[in-house]
């Protein structure tokens, strides 16, 4: 039993401390080392479709806050086919509105292949 404790302890410390220091850093990706896919949903994106997924262009939360803090609206979500998946599947790309206010021309792009478990910025 005390044994238990200590391990429970020990793992609420490492919870505690990683909520302290906030989300992970949000790496970058080359436009090279996207999946073809990816590149394909971002070409569309630039010229405003058209999209495979009734929901692409939908607004995207940010309730992991994973990406910078911005108003309600400034991120827009789209899928990215995964090969063999029979639904949406875990692959996605957040477009940033930019200071423009167009996801189409802002070059602020990020990547999830985890389902908005981590984000890599595009790099183009």
């Amino acid at each position: 039993m005390k044994r238990r404790a200590v391990v429970f302890c020990a793992l609420l410390a490492f919870a505690v401390t990683a909520l302290a220091r906030g989300p992970a850093p949000i790496g970058d990706i080359s436009l090279g080392a996207l999946p073809g896919e990816a590149r394909v949903v971002l070409t569309r994106i630039k010229a405003g479709g058209p999209f495979s997924y009734p929901r692409d262009g939908s607004v995207f939360g940010n309730r992991e806050k994973l990406l910078p803090q911005r108003s309600r609206g400034y991120y827009r979500e789209y899928t990215v086919k995964t090969p063999g998946a029979h639904d949406r599947g875990a692959r996605r790309i957040v477009a940033g509105a930019g200071a423009a206010g167009d996801v189409r021309s802002s070059g602020e792009y990020y990547y999830s292949d985890d389902h908005y478990n981590s984000f890599r910025r595009i790099r183009e």
